[in-house]
């Protein structure tokens, strides 16, 4: 079947849905989605409609981004704009089927905002929804608009028309297409795209592989995992588009099997692309022909490094190699391999469907398009979010993120590029977020981690946290990374527990250096940032630790302890009756006191102390003086007061 058969045959299938008259719902089925309950909302759904008798079209979508307000469920009625209704629950979405499709009212006060259909520059435009509205979505241009495991609705808006239209190109053509967009790869290190696919076009060898890394294993990251939840067919109209330019024979995709929702819906894109001719043998009549097999990974966080993930796929112990040999000359089986993330090849179907110049309007000089990033944290909204190369910090935090949570809490910091990135001040909120940018500040792009830290955050214990990761994923074949950062580890954990010593720090800074220096792979390169970072912008915490073996967050548990007032204490027993390991002593109407030496430090008293008392506090460094035995309330001596 001809691409313009496959596209008549979309277009006509869409438009009937879209013009039928019935009443369209949209319902976030993406993992996000489930985890907050749509399935049990979509059962309520059939039921009511059933029980209602209403005619409704039901479309499963992915992730359009507000992951804080899952499960999310969309109403179109004929005529009406979209109205996106959030933290639906099954006794929600029974008063919104009640009220606004049986008698027209769109309870605003469930309703998160209106989506709209125009565009700008070609992008879907999205109104109205603060996370949704200062966004400019070009690799998630589909995701929550189609159903991912229908392909004509994939092609109805432009897809697979970027495929058609390589073929009709030549590959340097295609490579010079990319070149002029300004397309860097989007899985950490920003290496130029057209670049990469220039090397491996002209290696010698007719068996060329090409590689979607759908590894992504950092903790607080699902760009890629939504991406391919939500519009898998952009992906691998990419990857078709990129095996064309470069001459590759196979391709594959290597996901971690934890993603099974992301690889069942790209099975089913997989094989809705082979029936239309669009992956496989003789694509679009045109003689190219490119297979796409997908292989499941067990985890390791060091397969995302490219060459790790190669001896993966060949059967063997994910580990990284030395280069050169680079893989475009030598990667899979010793043949000229290419590997670009699933971002990178979600960009590449977008920037063929239009053109390289379009694309390169985005963004900065050195920096082009777009990026998405997973914002996580001590954060209002939290979600995916795809954004202009070049916004700032601070637009990202509180225009589309909403601010730290909380009204007591300030923002303090944000960690980018996953746990090898470095942790950002609040000074720097003003910083672009590009490649450059990044760099500067001593963090990283990565694939897009975005993690707030609020003033409750001990930017130590985070750092520890960070590196406790990398270190237990370092897949230990070099000195550098196996023993520095575990000699790292050992030493943060020290100063979390009090035991730090005026030395540490500077040996801290001597071992990041040393182990970013020697490091085999990126993993290990970058394996100290977020210490390094913390170090850097945050020193006055670490000395606080060492030196006065205080936390000033309230957060190391060593540094801390709760206390109960004396001189505020009612003797209710509240806390006494909660303490889960029986720490609190006391007798109703007597001053209570808390065992320090059974403690442990969970904080159940300080919650559920009530409001008016306010008796237990927390305290770090300081010890209060407080009664040493039971004595009746109000019988403790208060310090007195000349007039």
């Amino acid at each position: 079947m001809s691409f313009n058969e496959l596209l008549n045959q979309a277009t006509s299938e869409v438009e009937a849905w879209q013009n039928s008259g019935k009443i369209r719902i949209f319902i976030g089925t993406g993992t996000c989605g489930r985890a907050a309950g749509a399935l049990a909302v979509l059962d309520t759904i059939n039921k009511e409609l059933a029980r209602h008798n209403i005619e409704a079209s039901i479309t499963h979508v992915g992730c359009i981004g507000l992951c804080y307000a899952e499960p999310l469920v969309d109403i179109i009625k004929p005529g009406q704009p979209r109205i996106c209704y959030g933290y639906v629950t099954p006794e929600t979405i029974v008063q919104i089927i009640n009220d606004y499709i049986l008698k027209d009212n769109p309870r605003p006060d469930l309703a998160l905002g209106t989506i709209g259909e125009g565009s700008i520059a070609g992008i879907p435009l999205l109104f109205e929804l603060p996370m949704l509205k200062s966004q400019v979505r070009i690799v998630l241009r589909n995701c929550g608009y189609i159903d991912p495991e229908n392909i004509n609705h994939y092609i109805a808006r432009s897809g697979y028309s970027g495929l058609n239209k390589a073929l009709r190109m030549t590959p340097d053509e295609i490579i010079a297409e990319i070149k002029e967009s300004g397309l860097r790869g989007r899985g950490g290190a920003g290496f130029p795209t057209a670049q990469k696919w220039d090397f491996c076009r002209k290696a010698p060898g007719k068996e060329k592989y090409l590689i979607c890394n759908a590894d992504e294993g950092d903790p607080g990251a699902f760009m890629n995992r939504l991406l391919l939840e939500g519009d898998p067919h952009s992906v691998l109209e990419g990857m078709v588009i990129g095996a064309y330019a470069m001459g590759a024979t196979q391709g594959y995709v290597y996901c971690r099997a934890e993603k099974p929702l992301a690889i069942a819906r790209l099975r089913v894109a997989l094989e809705q692309a082979k029936k239309s001719g669009l992956v496989g043998n003789n694509i679009l009549d045109s003689g190219f022909n490119f297979p796409i097999a997908i292989r499941e990974g067990a985890g390791a966080f060091v397969c995302g490094e490219e060459t790790a993930l190669i001896q993966s796929i060949e059967g063997k112990r994910g580990m990284p190699r030395p280069r050169p040999p680079f893989p475009a000359t030598s990667g899979l089986w010793g043949k000229p391999t290419n590997i670009n993330n699933v971002e990178t090849w979600g960009n590449v179907s977008a920037i063929l469907q239009k053109d390289g110049a379009w694309y390169a309007g985005f963004g900065t000089e050195k920096s082009k398009g777009t990026k998405t990033f997973a914002l996580a944290g001590k954060i209002v909204r939290t979600g995916l979010i795809e954004v202009p190369m070049g916004i700032t910090l601070r637009q990202i935090i509180y225009d589309i993120g909403g601010g730290v949570e909380g009204k007591d809490k300030e923002f303090k910091a944000i960690q980018t590029g996953g746990p090898s990135g470095g942790c950002i001040p609040a000074s720097l909120l003003d910083l672009q977020v590009d490649y450059e940018s990044l760099a500067q500040v001593g963090s990283i792009m990565g694939s897009g981690g975005m993690i707030v830290a609020d003033s409750g955050t001990c930017m130590v214990d985070l750092a520890k946290f960070f590196l406790t990761f990398v270190q237990a994923e370092s897949c230990g074949k070099c000195v550098p990374c196996r023993a520095g950062t575990t000699q790292m580890l050992d030493i943060l954990t020290d100063i979390t527990e009090g035991k730090g010593r005026p030395e540490d720090i500077a040996l801290l800074l001597d071992l990041g250096d040393n182990i970013k220096a020697g490091a085999l792979c990126a993993l290990g390169g970058t394996a100290p940032n977020s210490v390094l970072t913390t170090i850097k912008h945050f020193r006055s915490e670490y000395e606080a630790h060492i030196n006065e073996k205080r936390c000033p967050a309230g957060v190391c548990k060593n540094l801390i302890a709760f206390y109960i007032n004396p001189e505020k204490c009612q003797g209710c027993s509240i806390c006494l009756r909660n303490c889960p390991v029986d720490a609190i002593s006391g007798d109703k109407r007597m001053i209570h006191i808390i065992n320090q030496d059974q403690c442990i430090k969970c904080g159940t008293c300080l919650t559920v102390c009530p409001v008016k008392f306010s008796a237990v506090v927390k305290m770090s460094g300081e010890k209060p003086e407080v009664p040493d035995k039971l004595i009746p309330v109000g019988s403790w001596k208060k310090s007195e007061v000349k007039e």
